[in-house]
């Protein structure tokens, strides 16, 4: 294996020497070296960092020294990478199985996070030599058949600018970017990290679990920062989650912008109390820096972004600006390298004499030096210390999504070797591998068709379009002290497919904010609860609206309802409208009391007109009996008792039998009396006639005819009865809208117009004798009763005349209580108006009912 570059490069150029020496102090003289390997890979991980952007970065935060990042020459949370990749190799040259009797060499650059300096790692290796030299190539016989790199897309497709010109496949282990994946531009780059189908879903599940409809949204303005925002908008807007405010961190800035953009967003909207973060956890603290403002208003933060490797490294260093994110929470793709872990705790500083980068590590971080190292003044390592008692560099022990996707692209590069010497039909001898026996370019056609799977499980391809299993955990920031922070998993989203996901989250493991006795709210209107509904207003987002009360016959049952659901006919709502009632059965029955007070008038009226006609039969020979016809006179009694009886017909549970008798006994027994008092009219006509001269009279009165008037009318309504019920007879109904809480059991009319032509033919009978008598109520005789006729029919008239606007007004129970009230008062009228005067005089004025009376009269 050869010997890094990635720290050497440093020591070999004079601008970066003189730096190395003043922070180690000590000097790794040894140069660059090759060893014998049959396959050579260049590798670009980022650690050092040059010396002009180091300097920028002090001189930006003179002003507040307490809140500086720890800048070094070597950030040693990448170190990771390398260690990684030190694992993966040795793994691969010892499996007899992947590339037997062959061994592969990775060729180190350091890549730097510097715009002006991102090619001078490429370029190193192009030239071969540290003093690169454009267009020269020394070492021919270290070719690299590939390249693994990219932590960010920006290096990777400066990288690509050179590695195109030369075919060279070029694997990427940093975080999927789409503009990476144009074939036409980036032929020949292959991304390890697959995009985040499920992360913008996750999101969208918290926000839900916690019911936080009104957040704030604080991106990088990059390419991977408007695609997250574009597809996380489009989710929201489905669930009616809204942005209260997007912020777009764009990638230069000086600190005046960050520290206005902080200040304005907190001051603007003190509402939103849930920031979802979307970017290098760097660029959030530079928008937080104004420490002393967000500690007294804190907020929920989510940390969106599942590739970041910041997180876990500033919690181990226990920087003070963590404290601010208390409570917040964080989705992270938890990634596990088998083997890895014990790998690293075995890490003795012994291993890799030949790596002044390992070496360097020990010194800075354990304050010891290895020994094969150069540093005088550092005391020697324990010979028993290794990773495993150390728990300050935790940050390079927890396996990263970067160093996972490194472990996988140095997999997927064996195997596509492997493939390659299986598809060869011979194999060049050990002495001409240095030659072209393998290019670059031949890796092409494996790479695009490789498919297995790896020791941790997953399956590995370069197919951007392979549904992959994704895991989240989701972790919360536990604060126990002002520096001392923690990530506890909470919780995980598990996404196969958009049919097959899984959300879950231990609300009692939680922290929240100190400033926060629950669980916070974030909404713009707080939610309108059961038994009311979302106005939406103009112009505003539809999480501002306005609560109000469900209208009459509907509820909401649930929160923030868009709409109010009305009730089933059956049922009706409760005051508070949160909830359906099943409505109570009920009809015009004998124990209510509108019931009971009809029935009791009906059996009293009843009671009378069997009195009145006892009263007739007692004096029967009378004279006030005798006039104007006996027998008309008893069956116009018995017809008025039927028509009080009738009317406990509209009392009582209607049935079918009890509706269809309401009806045709109400229309015949009303019939029968009106045609009595009519036939009652035409006798007084007829008798008077008879007293002047005139056969014709005299014949009609002898002759009886007025007795044929009853059976005539009866018989006409009884045709009328007949058609109704062929035609549309009464039956039972519910009436279910009348009363707000009651189904009323009544009957229904069946054909309205068969019984408004009964009602009618009624009212033209009654009419009919009404008039009659009017027209010989002042004949001349003791015992006339014109006058008594005129008026009962004028009775009659008036009660259903008024009946009719009456009843149509009225529903329910209401309508068979006016219907009865009509009977009873119509009955009564006829009962009243006519017998009860010639009771008086039976009863009471005897002397008035004799035959001495009458003489006198005369």
């Amino acid at each position: 294996m050869s010997l890094p570059l990635l720290c050497l490069s440093l020591l070999l150029q004079p601008m970066y020497a003189s730096m190395e020496m003043s922070l180690i102090t000590c000097y790794y003289g040894k140069t660059n070296t090759y060893l014998e390997a049959d396959f050579n890979l260049a590798i670009f991980i980022p650690i050092s960092i040059p010396l002009d952007t180091s300097q920028y970065l002090q001189n930006i935060f003179d002003r507040e020294p307490s809140l500086l990042w720890k800048f070094d020459l070597v950030t040693w949370r990448n170190y990771q990478y390398l260690l990684t990749l030190y694992f993966a190799i040795e793994e691969i040259n010892k499996d007899s199985n992947l590339l037997p009797n062959m061994t592969l060499d990775p060729h180190i650059y350091n890549a730097f996070n510097s715009n002006k300096m991102t090619l001078e790692g490429p370029l190193m290796w192009l030239s071969g030599r540290s003093d690169y030299i454009p267009n020269y190539k020394c070492n021919t016989q270290h070719k690299a058949l590939g390249i693994i790199s990219g932590n960010k897309p920006e290096f990777s497709a400066a990288i690509a600018t050179l590695s195109e010109l030369y075919n060279v496949p070029q694997v990427t282990y940093g975080p999927f970017d789409s503009m990476l994946s144009d074939k036409d531009t980036f032929s020949s780059l292959y991304q390890m990290s697959t995009k985040d189908r499920a992360l913008t879903q996750g999101l969208i599940s918290l926000l839900l679990q916690f019911g936080w409809k009104w957040v704030g949204l604080i991106v990088s303005d990059d390419q991977k920062g408007r695609e997250f925002l574009s597809d996380l908008k489009v989710k929201m807007v489905s669930e009616d989650i809204c942005v209260a405010f997007t912020e777009k961190l764009p990638d230069k800035w000086n600190y005046r912008v960050k520290y206005d953009y902080g200040l304005r967003n907190l001051n603007q909207h003190t509402r939103v109390n849930v920031h979802l973060f979307y970017g290098d956890i760097d660029d959030l603290l530079f928008f937080c820096v104004d420490i002393h403002i967000f500690l007294t208003r804190k907020k929920v933060w989510i940390f969106a972004k599942p590739h970041s490797t910041y997180l876990e490294s500033i919690i181990n260093e226990k920087h003070a600006m963590m404290n601010l994110f208390s409570g917040s929470f964080s989705f992270l793709k938890k990634r596990t390298i088998p083997g890895f872990k014990h790998f690293l705790e075995a890490l003795t500083p012994s291993h890799y004499p030949g790596d002044v980068c390992f070496s360097k590590f020990w010194i800075d971080n354990l304050n010891c030096s290895p020994p094969t190292s150069l540093c005088g003044n550092c005391k020697p390592c324990p010979v028993n210390i290794s990773l495993k008692t150390q728990d300050k560099i935790n940050d390079v022990i927890t396996t990263s999504e970067p160093s996972y996707s490194i472990w996988s692209a140095v997999y997927a590069l064996a195997h596509v070797l492997h493939k390659m010497l299986l598809s060869k039909p011979e194999k060049e001898s050990k002495e001409d591998r240095n030659t072209d026996w393998l290019l670059p370019w031949q890796l092409h056609p494996f790479l695009r068709k490789i498919k297995f799977k790896n020791a941790a499980g997953d399956e590995i391809s370069f197919d951007e379009n392979m549904n992959i299993m994704e895991m989240y955990d989701i972790q919360n920031f536990i604060a126990y002290s002002f520096r001392n922070v923690l990530l506890l998993k909470v919780g995980e989203f598990v996404f196969k497919s958009a049919q097959d996901q899984g959300f879950f989250i231990n609300e009692v493991l939680i922290q929240w904010p100190s400033n926060f006795k629950q669980i916070p709210q974030s909404v713009c209107t707080q939610s309108c609860g059961p038994g009311f509904w979302k106005v939406l207003q103009k112009e505003r987002p539809v999480c501002c609206f306005s609560c109000a009360f469900c209208p009459e016959q509907h509820i909401s049952n649930q929160t923030d309802q868009q709409e109010c659901i009305p009730c089933p006919v059956q049922e009706y709502p409760n005051p508070e409208r949160n909830k359906c009632l099943p409505k109570a059965v009920t009809f015009l029955s004998f124990e209510d009391p509108l019931g009971i007070a009809l029935a009791c008038t009906a059996l009293c009226f009843s009671v009378s007109t069997i009195a009145v006609l006892g009263i007739f039969l007692k004096h029967r020979e009378s004279g006030m009996v005798k006039a104007n016809n006996r027998t008309l006179s008893y069956i116009l009694l018995i017809s008025i008792l039927l028509c009080f009886l009738c009317s406990f017909l509209f009392i009582g549970h209607p049935n079918t039998a009890s509706c269809i008798l309401q009806q045709i006994t109400f229309a015949l027994v009303f019939t029968l009396a009106i045609s009595t008092v009519l036939s009652k009219t035409i006798t007084v006509i007829l008798a008077f006639r008879v007293m002047k001269p005139g056969r014709t009279m005299r014949r009609l009165f002898v002759s009886g005819i007025y007795n044929a008037v009853i059976p005539i009318c009866v018989l006409i309504q009884l045709i009328l009865s007949g058609v109704w019920l062929g035609t549309s007879p009464p039956y039972t109904d519910r009436d279910a809208y009348s009363e707000y809480d009651h189904i009323i059991i009544l009957c229904n009319k069946g054909s309205v117009t068969a019984f408004y032509c009964v009602l009618s033919y009624l009212g033209t009978l009654a009419l009919g004798s009404f008039t009659v008598a009017f027209l010989v109520r002042n004949l001349p005789d003791t015992f006339n009763e014109a006058k008594f006729l005129t008026f009962s029919m004028l009775v009659f008239c008036s009660v259903w005349v008024t009946f009719i606007p009456v009843y149509l007004s009225t529903k329910g129970k209401a309508m068979m209580a006016v219907e009865v009230f009509s009977i009873l008062a119509s009955s009564a009228g006829l009962l009243g108006c006519i017998f009860f005067p010639k009771c008086y005089i039976i009863l009471l004025k005897p002397d008035k009912n004799s035959l001495r009376c009458l003489k006198n009269k005369k």
